[in-house]
C-alpha cells in the first residue's frame, strides 16, 4: 500500500522515468547497434581492398 501512495503522482517524477527508461534504453540499443554495424562495415570494406588487389580481366576487353 505504502509503495503506491509513494508513486501515485508525486509532482510528476514518476510519469517521468515512465517514459525516459523505456527511451534510454532504446537509445543504448541503437548506440550499441551502430558501433557493431560500423564494426561489420569496416571488416567488409577491407575484405573489398583486399579483394580489388588484381581484379579479374575481360577476356575480350569490353564491358562485362
Amino acid at each position: 500500500m505504502l509503495d503506491s501512495v509513494l508513486l501515485a503522482h508525486q509532482g510528476g517524477w514518476d510519469e517521468i522515468l515512465m517514459v525516459l527508461v523505456p527511451v534510454g534504453v532504446f537509445a543504448a540499443l541503437l548506440f550499441l547497434a551502430n558501433q557493431r554495424a560500423a564494426k561489420l562495415g569496416q571488416r567488409k570494406e577491407s575484405e573489398d581492398e583486399a579483394a580489388q588487389v588484381m581484379p579479374p580481366k575481360n577476356p575480350r576487353g569490353g564491358p562485362r
